[in-house]
């Protein structure tokens, strides 16, 4: 298969945005399918504990509210601009929440942190809910850049 000067040109392009700082919709898009996969992720994690704690429901219905966030974002600068930055700012804490629940967790469980090798690896993941964070800072990171130039 040969490239041709169209993906030339578009690969040129999308360097020129990245040096400029114009990748709010590719960030937008990464954010939305950062939430999918996340979100599919904990609620497996969470189905497997049983959901054991009402608040592991959070970032299951969170999520998919980040996701439709960002691909507004994608399609829409005023999305990108007002829903997408207060969805990711409720992202970003409910995964410091997380964060928090999840230390609580590892405390809770025999030994707790005196026993922390094993308490970590059997307990609650202690970095798991970072991830999720991460996913809401890629929002407001879009929330803050510039749109790609399309032609």
């Amino acid at each position: 298969m040969a490239l041709g000067p169209s993906w030339l040109a578009t690969t040129a392009r999308a360097v020129v945005n990245l040096r400029t700082g114009r990748f709010e919709r590719t960030m937008c898009a990464a954010m939305a399918a950062g939430a999918v996969v996340t979100t599919a992720e904990i609620y497996f994690e969470h189905d497997s504990a049983s959901f054991g704690n009402r608040m592991m429901w959070l970032p299951i219905v969170i999520g998919p509210v980040g996701a439709a966030a960002g691909v507004a974002g994608v399609f829409s600068a005023k999305a990108a601009h007002t829903v997408l930055p207060l969805t990711s700012m409720i992202i970003v804490a409910n995964g410091l929440q997380g964060t928090y629940l999840h230390v609580r967790g590892i405390s809770q469980k025999p030994g707790g942190w005196s026993n922390a090798r094993y308490n970590i690896e059997m307990g609650p993941p202690l970095l798991a809910p970072l991830l999720v964070t991460m996913v809401g800072g890629m929002g407001l990171l879009a929330a803050i850049l510039r749109r790609e130039k399309t032609r």
